[in-house]
């Protein structure tokens, strides 16, 4: 009787449901954010730059066709250091996925093109597997050109669509920020 019941309980197990692990929860603090993008940086400089009406149509232009939200009152950026040399810049940008918000750090180098991105928070109960250094990875050494699509030149991750999206909509946005506070000038 004991190894039936157990055979019994050992076939039936998989089908019952078990909860998703939860993949919400803050990853990198503010001060934390540069250095994961820019770790040979050894300084940043801090920037708050006020999103006006005049910057979101700048962006929205050069982020044409890919369409953004701007509801944040304005964007922190850092300017990576090494000594007294510039390597780069950063923007932390928010795009909403399925419901919320995904805070991320987007790092730019002086060539205009993705060094590297970090989430810093995530707030969907599912598809935080954007979170993981495989899929961030494909980012780098994209520039404003670049779809930043999945199923164009970004692999998706099944049941995270939606927050793939978000990623590469708030990459490009950071692309397009920094491009015009930072990169103007240099170019």
């Amino acid at each position: 009787m004991m190894l039936k019941t157990l055979t019994l309980f050992l076939f039936l197990f998989p089908a019952f449901p078990r909860s998703a692990p939860c993949q919400e929860g803050v990853f990198l603090k503010e001060e934390e954010a540069p250095k994961a993008v820019f770790p040979e940086a050894t300084a940043f400089e801090r920037r708050v730059i006020p999103s006006d009406a005049k910057l979101q149509e700048t962006i929205k232009q050069r982020m044409n066709p890919a369409k953004t939200s701007f509801w944040e009152p304005s964007y922190i950026t850092f300017i990576a250091k090494k000594g007294s040399s510039i390597v780069g810049y950063a923007a932390i940008v928010e795009e909403t996925g399925k419901h919320r918000p995904i805070t991320f750090i987007v790092g730019v180098g002086m060539d205009g093109k993705v060094k590297d991105v970090a989430l810093m928070v995530y707030r969907e109960p599912y598809g935080g597997e954007v979170r993981d250094e495989r899929f961030l990875a494909q980012y780098r050494g994209k520039d404003l050109k670049a779809p930043l699509l999945p199923y164009r030149d970004i692999r998706n991750i099944t049941g995270a669509t939606l927050s793939a999206e978000a990623i590469g909509r708030g990459t490009k946005k950071a692309l397009a920020l920094i491009e015009i506070v930072h990169l103007q000038d240099k170019k």
